[in-house]
């Protein structure tokens, strides 16, 4: 059993630089963009850029479930508004594609926002079909829910969003979920020490359940338990600190999972991941 441990590194100058870029950092996972996150549409994977992905990937010992790759963040699955609604299932579908042509078998995404439009319930209704109306058109590849801070009028905070969404789901087999550190803990649920990261994840085990758990962002948080606020620290450095991640590193609820740093300093990467990598029991 074995840990993943890694980053959301740049895919620049093409998505197979990410692997290399993982590489470069001591890194055994990786996320990545795999077209610009901040654009509605971009150009299509070259053949070329595939094959040179999946090449690096071969190269450097990058497996499927070593890898988290992440949608644009416009895309809104639970949007309250027809046209937003249609724009978003048409990205979603195509970013599902793009990992599809990549040989990824996993695609992290925030859930969606309702906006202040509709209801709760009819939002995560909404963000349920998205996701079969994308697995429908695609194989191969798990949509791979992300739980929020619960900024704003973002769902996916509470594990009940998470296991409503679940429920909606044609095919369970399929959907998973990423638990952000950072956004479990502005959401309320607390983490500052060992007992409490144990608490929260047995709630999360209860309530969602660990069999759909397909990736984590490991984050400390620079705002406090229920802020409600998503802003990411270095580790060790926020309100979190090391104890949860001691934690995660010693439970094997966590393994063969890629395991991704979101924190805000790139130069420190390296260390992070080691400082993680030495606290697996």
């Amino acid at each position: 059993m074995t840990k993943y441990i890694g980053a959301h590194v740049s895919a620049a100058g093409g998505v197979e630089n990410a692997p290399l870029n993982a590489h470069n950092i001591g890194a055994t996972a990786f996320a990545l963009f795999t077209k610009n996150q901040r654009q509605w549409v971009s150009s299509p994977l070259s053949e070329d850029s595939i094959e040179s992905f999946k090449s690096n990937c071969i190269k450097y010992g990058y497996k499927p479930n070593q890898i988290l790759p992440h949608d644009s963040y416009l895309i809104n699955l639970g949007h309250p508004e027809e046209e937003g609604l249609l724009k978003s299932r048409r990205a979603f579908i195509d970013e599902m594609k793009r990992c599809q042509q990549l040989g990824l078998d996993r695609l992290n995404f925030h859930p969606g926002s309702h906006l202040k439009k509709i209801d709760v319930k009819d939002c995560l209704k909404r963000i349920s079909e998205s996701i079969n109306i994308a697995l429908q058109q695609t194989v191969d590849v798990c949509a791979v829910i992300e739980n929020t801070a619960g900024q704003g009028s973002n769902l996916g905070f509470s594990f009940y969003h998470l296991a409503d969404i679940i429920e909606g789901i044609d095919d369970k087999s399929r959907v998973g979920v990423c638990i952000d550190t950072c956004h479990t803990f502005a959401a309320g649920y607390d983490l500052s020490n060992f007992d409490s990261a144990r608490k929260t994840f047995k709630e999360f085990d209860d309530v969602v359940g660990f069999s759909y758990l397909k990736g984590m962002h490991i984050n400390d948080s620079k705002k406090g338990l229920g802020s409600k606020v998503d802003r990411h620290e270095s580790l060790g450095q926020g309100e979190i600190g090391w104890s949860c991640f001691e934690y995660i590193m010693s439970d094997s609820n966590f393994n063969n999972i890629p395991l991704i740093l979101e924190t805000p300093n790139p130069d420190i990467w390296s260390q992070e991941i080691l400082q993680l990598k030495s606290m697996i029991k």
